[in-house]
This record gives structure tokens, sequence and C-alpha cells, in this order.
């Protein structure tokens, strides 16, 4: 579930004030480790949580069999601190590169209870026709969604 910055806690939605799709997901007991510390491959799934926030925002999430839509080709993420049980985290999901076939996605996971970023990921995002069973160039229309969400990365002329 995505959220306007007037829903965020203060100290949260300053953080997170560059990313157009915010999303909140409150931290379950089961999700910690031995360790009691929340595990590392939790964070990936709430990642995951915000990839799928922000196809949903820009109209690009028809998986079906024959649809256009998005493959993960790459992930790499940061951990910076760990998260405990009880917390809320919230992710902050944008792209900040966009090519011929394919765009690159950040997210930066924030703790509510310590009021920091958590971790930090990067994702390749493969423009794939699954009819086709390959990559394409990303349709106009997508890009169009993409340049409403975020102006900034509309190409100028000078540049």
């Amino acid at each position: 579930m995505y959220h306007h910055l007037d829903s965020i806690p203060e100290s949260v939605a300053k953080q997170l004030q560059d990313y157009p799709v915010i999303s909140s997901i409150p931290v379950q007991w089961g999700e910690m480790d031995a360790y009691q510390h929340v595990n590392n491959v939790v964070y990936l799934r709430w990642i995951e949580v915000g990839r799928l926030d922000y196809f949903h925002r820009i109209q690009f999430d028809d998986f079906s069999p024959t649809g256009i839509g998005p493959i993960l080709a790459n992930t790499h993420c940061k951990y910076i601190f760990p998260v405990f049980y009880p917390d809320t985290v919230w992710l902050g999901t944008r792209v900040s590169k966009l090519l011929e076939d394919r765009f690159e996605l950040e997210t930066l996971i924030v703790s509510a209870k310590l009021s920091k970023p958590v971790a930090y990921n990067v994702a390749d995002i493969v423009v794939y026709d699954y009819g086709l069973g390959a990559k394409v160039p990303a349709p106009e229309i997508l890009q169009q969604r993409i340049f409403t969400l975020q102006p900034e990365l509309i190409p100028h002329a000078d540049a």
C-alpha cells in the first residue's frame, strides 16, 4: 500500500521526500531470526512490495503469459542497520535511470522506530515480452507514465 507524505511520521517523511512511491510494512515477530533481528531475506521481500507498488502505480503490472511486463534482472541490497520487532518500515521507491529496454529502481527502507535508513536497494528491471520470451524496448506509454510520476527524469534538449 502506498502513502502520501502527509500520512507518514515526519522523521520518516523527510528521508523519503524524493521518492514518489512510499509503502509501509509492519514488522512481524516471525520475521526475526536466531539473532533476534529481522532476517536479511525479509528485506528483499519488503523491497518486492515497494517494487510492485511502483509497478501498480505506473500500470506496469501485466504478468500474463502474453503481456509486456517487468522482469527482475539484478538486485543489490546494502544492509545498514538491523531491524527488530516491533517496528514499521517505510519504503521509498523510484526510478533512478531509464534506458531503452530497462530501468534502474532504487528503494530506501527507513525504520519508524529508529528514524533512519536500514537498507538501500538498487534493482535492474528489464521490459519483457512474456509472449515472445524476450526483452523489448520500453513502450512509449510506459515511459510517459514514469515521466508523469517522476518529471525530473524527462530528458532535456541541453543534456
